[in-house]
């Protein structure tokens, strides 16, 4: 039979003296009096912890800690222990949040710091994720606790950063928040999510921004325009390649030259490059991470020759000026466009050739919308369609695409015709079915 614990009293512990020997007396339920030989006293928790060994606990010296207030301690840590929480993990995460080691911004960035090693996203992204994080969320809430932040804490956030009018970083900043915390909760630092309410906040969905281009009608003087510009020649040459594949900024200005088959009359575009120290985003591909197809038009053929006069000596097709090594600034078709007299806010501006190339292709009537599509680089939103098609390339197609656009830019060259009526006239002159891949209808 288990010997009886008899309770200890005030004068029991202010009784015992110091012996050769440290030694202890014993409250019951795991609270003990331990006295030194040197004749200092010690309130001490001991307790089964979850992988079965004996965890011991400092509470406090006697009598500055009284008896009273020891078992008060006592039955804390054993609510604790009822509710599954080891005491003495739970005191030394109480002990990191005085030192400020669990603020929101600590675990923030650890949560950055694992995500990011799981692959789910590339260099540019994860440093952009972070930045928005220092610039939105750690100066608002970063140094609060992470158990201590509140919903309403992180509605703040969000309201300023609508505010500043950046819908997507907020959108992505609510999402993290749910990420982050869920990570929190991994930890055993908090038992719920505060940002599981956040789908429910309203956002002001700003009104899309949709890249300026011009009219069709305005092409031919778009096109005289060009021929005239006295600029620097590859920038020339660079401006006019963008417009007869029209592809997207960061998919021409990285080019590199093996990425062409001028036999085949195709460029490859990877779904990511390699990347070039110093040279920033030099690793971006395609939009959609895969490799992208662009059919080369004879016209786009004859401008690459004519590029490989000037950059052929180097890797990149579209060098910076004076760095081989480089490549042209992002801004550097805009710089054109207003050097020849037009706006890029208002009237056209780079990525506006590929608005232009796609309501002419549209208005041809030749091609079908899934090639259009295709060609354009966009994502298939229906995922059920994507497995379908997503090996439908719709090559033969695009050639004829590419073909038709280059040479309507060409029939547009000194006045304008509608896509419509280029299309009849091709149709009348039987040109369609030699040159088009018998496209016509």
């Amino acid at each position: 039979m288990a010997k009886k614990t008899i309770p200890l009293s005030d004068s029991k512990c202010t009784g015992a003296k110091p012996q050769e020997k440290d030694y202890s007396l014993y409250d019951g339920h795991g609270l003990i009096l331990f006295i030194r030989k040197s004749g200092s006293k010690v309130w001490r928790f001991k307790y089964k912890r979850a992988n079965g060994k004996d965890g011991l606990m400092t509470l406090g010296n006697f009598p500055a800690l009284s008896l009273k207030a020891a078992r008060d301690k006592r039955r804390e840590l054993e609510e604790l222990i009822a509710n599954g929480i080891d005491p003495i993990e739970y005191s030394e995460v109480q002990k990191a949040k005085l030192n400020n080691a669990y603020s929101f911004e600590v675990i923030a960035r650890d949560w950055h710091k694992e995500y990011s090693n799981t692959g789910r996203w590339i260099r540019h992204t994860a440093e952009r994720a972070l930045k928005n994080l220092e610039d939105y969320v750690f100066p608002i809430i970063g140094q609060q606790s992470i158990d201590a932040v509140k919903p309403k804490d992180l509605v703040k956030v969000l309201r300023s950063i609508e505010e500043s009018g950046y819908t997507e970083v907020l959108k992505k900043t609510r999402q993290r928040f749910s990420s982050i915390f869920s990570y929190a909760i991994s930890r055993g630092l908090i038992e719920e999510n505060p940002a599981y309410f956040l789908k429910d906040v309203f956002v002001i969905t700003k009104k899309s921004r949709h890249h300026p281009q011009l009219p069709l009608e305005q092409l031919p003087e778009l096109l005289q325009r060009l021929e005239s510009d006295k600029g620097y020649p590859i920038t020339k040459l660079c401006t006019a390649f963008a417009l007869h594949t029209f592809v997207r900024s960061s998919e021409f200005r990285f080019a590199r030259w093996s990425e062409f088959d001028l036999q085949k009359g195709l460029w490859t575009i990877p779904g990511e490059r390699e990347f070039i120290p110093g040279q920033k985003f030099s690793n971006r591909g395609a939009k959609m991470k895969l490799d992208h197809l662009i059919p080369l038009s004879p016209q786009a053929i004859t401008l690459l020759k004519e590029i490989h006069k000037y950059s052929g000596m180097t890797k990149n097709v579209f060098p910076k000026n004076g760095d081989p090594q480089g490549f042209i600034s992002e801004s550097t078709i805009n710089k054109t466009l207003r050097r020849i007299g037009y706006d890029t806010n208002t009237d056209i501006c780079g990525h506006g050739f590929r608005g232009m190339a796609c309501s002419a292709l549209v208005q041809s009537t030749l091609f079908q919308k899934e090639a259009v599509e295709k060609q354009m680089s966009h994502q298939e939103r229906d995922q059920v369609r994507l497995a379908y098609t997503h090996q439908a390339e719709y090559l033969e197609e695009r050639k004829a695409m590419l073909n038709w656009w280059s040479d309507y830019l060409d029939a547009n060259q000194y006045g304008y015709i509608s896509p419509y009526d280029f299309t009849q006239q091709l149709l009348n002159n039987d040109v369609i079915n030699f040159k088009y891949a018998k496209l016509g209808k």
